[in-house]
């Protein structure tokens, strides 16, 4: 497969580009900054350099001709206020969304949040608040566009702990931990997956395999 993914230089985004052109496939990463660019080449990726806060829908759409699948897993990250939260976390979601139906890219896979579905409780961080609200948004936005066969996934509170390759994947799971190398490898699986189109999914570590999960929550 051909797989564009947006926010390319993401840690999980990094560790899918090094899972999937080991594999084979053939990996593109959009990426804000030309300096990130050796950073992919070295995940076996190739960089593409593209603003999604300021590039239009065009823009976009030429990047992901050709692709059988699209992954949002862009970001404003830690450190970005409010307004990025909405320019990036839900604008560039939309922005991606509709350059993956203009080149005809239906395959579109999500990296969104857990609560994303629910208003922040009160006394949450506005910071934080703001991201669940856009992704929330960007979310349901993805969810109503029948010219993508999306599937959402929500990973638990990420660490930088060596993978276990095990998991629990679930449309609920409960808060826990996730390692990142673990959801690059789920998202991995979902994009062989069909089945798993039209689901948003939790996920956090468990006692299951990657694959045996995957294939369990469509079977």
């Amino acid at each position: 497969m051909r797989i564009v993914i947006a926010g390319g230089h993401g840690q999980i985004a990094l560790r899918l580009e090094r899972l999937l052109a080991g594999r084979g496939d053939e990996v593109a990463g959009i990426v804000r900054r030309p300096e990130q660019a050796g950073d992919l080449l070295s995940a076996g990726a190739e960089p593409v350099v593209c603003d999604l806060e300021t590039a239009t829908v065009a823009d976009v759409a030429r990047h992901l001709e050709g692709a059988d699948a699209a992954v949002f897993a862009a970001g404003a990250g830690p450190g970005s206020g409010i307004e990025r939260k909405e320019t990036v976390d839900r604008g560039a979601a939309s922005l991606f969304a509709d350059a993956a139906e203009a080149a005809g890219v239906r395959r579109f896979v999500v990296v969104s949040s857990m609560g994303a579905d629910k208003e922040p409780p009160a006394g949450t961080d506005e910071v934080f608040a703001a991201y669940l609200r856009a992704k929330g948004a960007a979310d349901a936005d993805v969810r109503a566009r029948p010219g993508l066969d999306w599937t959402i996934l929500r990973p638990g509170r990420l660490t930088d702990d060596p993978g276990t390759g095990l998991v629990r994947l679930a449309e609920s799971t409960g808060r826990a931990e996730i390692p990142r190398d673990d959801v690059a490898a789920v998202l991995a699986a979902l994009l062989d997956e069909p089945r798993t189109i039209g689901r948003t999914l939790e996920l956090i570590g468990g006692d299951t395999p990657v694959e045996e999960a995957v294939r369990a929550v469509v079977g």
